[in-house]
């Protein structure tokens, strides 16, 4: 079934005043009728080419969000960041607010009127958390501009003509003032008392030096972005003679500008750790709990307070330990479940050899499940992606700090498949039996087909298609890992414990993110309680910890939102028995996009609504 049947908006307008949404299924004889449809086609345009107006205001506002569009109109330039910036883009979020009221909701269409909302929330959500625009970290184990530039150079910038070779020189040379900029930010933060703590620091300076070791900086082997460089120069269609003079400015570029203006916030960041202290929380910020309980309502979408996500997780990890035990004893095996988790943890059968062999075997068996997922999604959906994906290691200069798994999208015109990455540094953090639940979430059923699909939408603005919520996006991700259980997959009883196992570590998310920063935990305690209730290595829990840390709320959106897509799964079907099928409602959950949770559940019950009429 295709995503969604091109028809005209009149087409449209008209058959939904014909056929459904409780209006009269007589077609309709009053010229009143008629002129109100045209009412509704013009507004409803209008407000469209608004709000593609608005997503192309912000696109050609960022040279980086052009590239992950494919437009290379800035392609040689990255974005400006600091102060300036920031008022820039507060003053186009009120403009485009303005602008909104320009709209009469009163005369729009369903999906426009949605994206309306939609859009007009989000807004608002802007202007008002820039009251909180100094509570981050700018550069931290997981994120940051030092590690970006490299990343997005070497992932995101595609050389396929002499110009894009030079864009790619131009975006070298102007890593000097991109960390200018971003060593200002780090300043200003500092000023407003916001340093991260201790810990981040090695991990940041690290990664730093990582991308100026190695040619052309020094003797050793190719640097990742040299490597990089020469590798898309390569593969141009051109003489010898330019592609050489090409890599000659590139290396320069590199020694000149790149290997100085690293060597610099080094520099910065190692007097910048000296005022550092180990206070985790956001609790030590000023006004840290309104921050938390902000950023908790604007991470899950709904009104859960932080006592009450703590509760969830510990209830949920309770349930989890007890489907547990009836696999331990499945498998026969004797003892207690802090024994079986010492089991699972430390026998070598259910891990791959540190490697490269090892590592070769994992990245092929686990594009084997997800192309074996991807030969049985007619059973559970309608609708798939067209956008192809593949699976790849974590480059070396980013694995030791990088988390486990992830994913990148693909271009919106299917030049760059979407990329599942998984992070092989640590062989003993990567086990046979979690393999399964992780390829199904960063892959598909998982990130890859929802966020595909989601850009490959038709008849919904773009500033949908490529926005997000995290509840929304990583709930169907923690979801996807589940419903393949219900397909007849993780038949192996091991694999089904490494399923619940990732299960039970997204709950223990809840129990410590709120921990941290609502409840004074210590690193330590955080550290022991991930230890304590979960089979996995502890440098996955000390991972975890530090990336709660950097990111608060952040990780409470996967257990809130895949409980909330099951509420609603077991809702409609219980309201519509046999006439539920899942086909139809995974394409329900896909076919809008991103969603708040509370919106998502106003979409499922006009479904059911619309089904039990129907």
């Amino acid at each position: 079934m295709p995503i969604k049947t091109k028809i005209s908006l009149v087409a449209l307008t008209l058959t939904t005043l014909i056929g459904g949404c409780g209006v009269s299924s007589t077609p309709p004889s009053e010229p009143q009728s008629i002129e109100n449809a045209v009412v509704i086609i013009s507004e409803s345009e209008k407000a469209n080419a608004l709000f593609e107006t608005i997503f192309m205001d912000n696109v050609m506002a960022s040279p980086i969000s052009q590239t992950q569009l494919g437009i290379k109109k800035d392609y040689g330039k990255w974005d400006e960041r600091g102060e300036v910036a920031d008022a820039k883009e507060l003053a186009l979020t009120q403009a485009h607010l303005k602008q909104l009221k320009q709209i009469d909701v009163s005369k729009l269409d369903d999906q426009t009127s949605l994206s309306y909302g939609l859009l007009k929330q989000r807004l608002e959500n802007e202007v008002a958390d820039n009251r909180w625009r100094y509570y981050s970290y700018p550069v931290n184990q997981m994120y940051g501009g030092h590690s970006m530039l490299p990343s997005f150079l070497i992932n995101q910038h595609q050389v396929g003509t002499v110009e894009d070779a030079n864009a790619y020189i131009s975006r070298l040379n102007g890593i000097p003032k991109y960390l200018k900029q971003l060593e200002e930010s780090l300043e200003a933060r500092a000023q407003h008392g916001i340093i991260a703590p201790k810990f981040v620091f090695p991990h940041v300076l690290s990664d730093s030096k990582n991308i100026i070791t190695g040619a052309p900086f020094d003797s050793g082997k190719d640097s990742a972005l040299w490597a990089d460089i020469k590798r898309k120069v390569d593969g141009l269609e051109i003489d010898n003679s330019k592609k050489e003079t090409l890599l000659k400015e590139a290396k320069h570029a590199l020694i000149s500008q790149v290997q100085p203006a690293y060597k610099k916030l080094v520099t910065y960041l190692t007097q910048l750790e000296t005022q550092a202290d180990t206070r985790d929380g956001v609790w030590k910020f000023p006004q840290g709990e309104e921050f938390y309980n902000n950023a908790l309502a604007r991470t899950t979408t709904t009104d859960l307070t932080a006592d009450q996500i703590h509760q969830l997780g510990l209830d949920e990890v309770v349930r989890i330990h007890n489907e547990m035990r009836v696999i331990m004893k499945k498998v026969g095996f004797k003892g207690d479940l802090q024994a079986f988790f010492k089991f699972m943890r430390e026998d070598k059968q259910f891990y791959y050899p540190a490697t490269d062999e090892g590592r070769d075997a994992y990245l092929k068996d686990a594009t084997a499940l997800i192309d074996n997922m991807s030969s049985r999604l007619d059973e559970v959906f309608n609708v798939k992606p067209k956008a192809p994906m593949i699976v790849k290691r974590v480059e070396a200069f980013r694995e030791k700090s990088a988390g486990k798994a992830f994913y990148n999208q693909s271009s919106p015109d299917g030049s760059r498949p979407g990329t599942y990455y998984a992070n092989l540094y640590d062989m003993d953090a990567m086990p046979k039996y979690q393999m399964e639940a992780l390829a199904y979430h960063e892959g598909t059923p998982g990130h890859h087909m929802q966020i595909a699909i989601a850009q490959e939408l038709e008849g919904i603005p773009k500033f949908r298609k490529f926005g997000g919520y995290t509840a929304y996006i990583e709930g169907w991700g923690l979801y996807s890992e589940f419903f393949p259980k219900e397909m007849g997959l993780y038949s192996d009883p091991y694999s089904d414990f490494g399923r619940l196992a990732m299960e039970l570590w997204r709950s223990c998310r809840l129990v410590v993110d709120t921990g941290i920063h609502a409840k004074k935990w210590t690193r330590e305690e955080s550290i022991n309680y991930y230890v304590n209730n979960t089979p996995n290595a502890k440098s996955d829990a000390v991972k975890m910890v530090e990336r709660h840390v950097v990111m608060p709320s952040q990780a409470t959106a996967y257990k809130v939102g895949m409980l909330k897509i099951l509420d609603l799964r077991a809702k409609a079907k219980q309201s519509l028995g046999e006439k539920f099928d899942i086909r139809e409602f995974h394409t329900l959950v896909l076919k809008n996009g991103p969603l708040p949770l509370d919106v998502l559940e106003d979409q499922v019950d006009l479904w059911v609504s619309e089904k039990k009429r129907g």
